[in-house]
């Protein structure tokens, strides 16, 4: 019988580098407030939001995602032409295929690269960490840019007195290569899916194909079914993610979570115990909830704001829509 020749295995993986698109447009509250019959204080006490990021028309998936990874191949010191593959993670691509992912690969000049969209919402950043680092690991790719980018305006109904507030537009990436020591602990994830109606597209693609549904889709959530679920199960996931990576809560630097709400994240850093030095990413504020740009792009503002450096070890955790999640360690680039 003959054997089979396997590659061999890159023990490690790490973060490299991160790049951001944050769009040219700030919209505050003000200009929300009118239609949905609300106020500059109940956005803020609801969500801690007080301004956020919309795209223009000239301001797409595409060229967020083209923009953020020029810029973490660049900080990587690492060309297109280097990369083993291509994951975009995003739900507001408008097409069901060819993916998003491919015509990013076409526009960087890497038009051979493997490539492929993930759909996992508000997690699918730490989905892709959890699937770049394995293909960094088991040597299907020495280096892989992952990208999280979402166009959450062209899906939002402005009159949604749930939603109009909170999601916004952007895109980060980061390019996950080898390593000689431990820098991606364990991924944690997982699904409840018995909830997955909590956050929904409608009407469907299928909805649409009749003729008197006009229109377009529109995001619905029921906000306080998806708080409760992130509130109170969250936290024991990046417990969970912590004990895998064999860090205590007082021995991080960062916490960096999705960015769906100021309260949530509160609440999951109370019930982890965290200690007060830790740098606790809060862009929401004036980013909005990007979904699955929304981790890169606070990793990003913690930089910026001097809050965090190079080697300190952080939390990720995502979650949304499905409902899903998923949380792992990392050393930051």
């Amino acid at each position: 019988m003959a054997n089979i020749k396997d590659r061999e295995f890159a023990r490690h993986s790490r973060i490299m580098s991160v790049g951001v698109y944050r769009p040219k447009r700030v919209v505050p509250n003000s200009e929300i407030i009118a239609a949905i019959d609300s106020s500059d204080e109940w956005i803020k006490e609801r969500s801690g939001i007080h301004s956020r990021r919309i795209a223009g028309d000239d301001e797409s998936v595409i060229s967020m995602s083209v923009a953020a990874a020029k810029s973490a191949l660049e900080r990587a010191g690492i060309t297109a032409e280097q990369l083993g593959a291509v994951i975009c993670a995003t739900v507001t691509y408008p097409f069901q295929t060819p993916s998003a992912a491919t015509d990013i690969a076409l526009q960087l000049g890497a038009p051979k690269v493997p490539a492929f969209d993930i759909s996992a919402a508000c997690a699918g950043f730490c989905y892709g960490v959890g699937l770049a680092s394995d293909m960094v690991r088991g040597a299907s790719a020495e280096y892989v840019l992952l990208i999280g980018v979402e166009k959450l305006s062209d899906f939002t109904d402005p009159t949604d007195r749930g939603t109009a507030f909170i999601f916004a537009d952007g895109a980060g990436a980061v390019i996950i290569g080898p390593s000689a020591e431990p820098g991606i602990g364990p991924t944690i994830w997982g699904s409840d899916a018995t909830a997955r109606e909590a956050i929904m597209m409608e009407p469907s693609w299928v909805d649409l194909r009749d003729p008197e549904s006009l229109g377009w889709p529109d995001i619905k959530m029921q906000g306080q079914t998806v708080f409760r679920w992130a509130v109170y199960q969250m936290a024991p996931v990046a417990l969970e993610a912590l004990a895998a990576a064999g860090i205590a809560p007082e021995d991080l630097d960062a916490f960096i979570p999705h960015q769906a709400n100021e309260r949530i994240i509160d609440a999951m850093a109370k019930a982890m115990n965290l200690p007060e030095r830790v740098a606790i990413a809060r862009d929401i504020r004036t980013s909005g909830n990007t979904s699955a740009a929304s981790i890169p792009l606070a990793m990003d503002a913690l930089y910026q704001e001097g809050r965090i450096r190079s080697g300190d070890v952080a939390l990720l955790i995502g979650f949304g829509a499905g409902l899903v999640y998923a949380a792992q360690v990392v050393q930051l680039p």
